[in-house]
């Protein structure tokens, strides 16, 4: 149930911030009355996210026990290439996503009635998608575990009641979170999550016949960790621990898990590029100041021819 929870809030902080930030550009610009658009796309979002979840739910049931393990399968590897990318993309999109958000209200609102619905419906409509996959990979996941059908996804509804909550005082000023922060803190416990969605994938494909290795287990600790003890369950739900994994399974988790979690650090921890400096224009230089022209030479008095006058250096003439 936790794990469903804070998978809930997250996606669903993710869809309020998106919300929050339509509205209130158009708000503060004067375009109140384009919000209709704006909630009749996201209504729309919402409902083919459900209808989505609805047939991942009730889709394979008819299907053969091999056809529903080799699409639970292939659906929870899909599942978890979605949440690695959606975590890598808003960890980097975190800070740029308002202007990019203003840029394309602006470009809709100047084109047809049915633009500005399109925009939210996507923006609102991508993380629903994605969040009604892996909600239902994690919950196949941890089936089994004592939690109940309903438990899952009463954990995912709260997460995303609370979601909405907190974009509502976002909005209204009334709070602010450090989402840089929250969104770095989940990245790395859905790491860990999508990891064994992962690992259970694999499994269900070895049960498919798609991948050998079902009976070939890296170790078994049911009796120490029994599946229907307290901290079994919790493990099963929140990790999608496993007591008796195979090889194959170990091997995706630990493929998965290292590199994954190791790039991700390294980008939490880099330290933003600061800001280019501007350069200062040069200086024009001085023009050089024209040369004074030599002034020509007094023609020397050309001498008596008759008498020599003597100069005395103090005395006159």
């Amino acid at each position: 149930m936790l794990a469903n929870f804070l998978i809930g809030l997250r996606e669903g902080l993710e869809a309020s911030l998106i919300v929050s930030i339509l509205i209130a550009y158009l708000v503060k610009s004067s375009r109140r009355h384009l919000l209709p658009r704006i909630w009749t796309g996201v209504a729309v979002a919402v409902v083919i996210s459900l209808a989505f979840g609805a047939a991942l739910t009730f889709g394979p049931k008819g299907l053969t026990f091999e056809a529903q393990e080799a699409i639970g399968g292939t659906l929870s590897i899909v599942a978890v290439g979605f949440v690695t990318w959606m975590i890598f993309w808003m960890a980097r999109a975190a800070r740029s996503i308002s202007g990019e958000l203003r840029g394309a209200i602006d470009r809709a609102a100047e084109g047809a009635r049915w633009s500005l619905a399109v925009v939210a419906m996507l923006a609102v409509g991508r993380e629903g998608l994605e969040t009604a996959l892996f909600l239902w990979a994690a919950t196949q996941a941890s089936a089994g575990a004592g939690n109940g059908s309903t438990t899952p996804l009463l954990g995912a509804a709260l997460g995303l009641l609370v979601a909405v909550v907190l974009g509502y005082l976002m909005y209204r000023g009334a709070l602010k979170i450090n989402l840089s922060r929250f969104f770095t803190w989940t990245g790395y416990f859905l790491i860990v999550v999508a990891a064994g969605v992962l690992a259970y994938g694999v499994h269900d494909l070895q049960e498919a016949g798609i991948l050998p290795g079902l009976n070939t287990l890296a170790f078994d600790v049911s009796a120490a960790v029994p599946p229907d003890s307290w901290y079994g369950t919790l493990l099963k739900g929140v990790f999608n621990f496993s007591p008796n994994t195979t090889v194959l399974q170990l091997v995706a988790w630990l493929a998965y898990v290292i590199p994954v979690l190791t790039v991700f650090i390294r980008r939490a921890h880099r330290k933003p590029a600061p800001p280019a400096a501007k350069a200062t224009p040069a200086t024009p230089a001085t023009p050089a100041t024209p040369a004074t022209p030599a002034t020509p030479a007094t023609p020397a008095t050309p001498a008596d021819s008759t008498t020599s006058t003597p100069v005395s250096t103090g005395g006159q003439l």
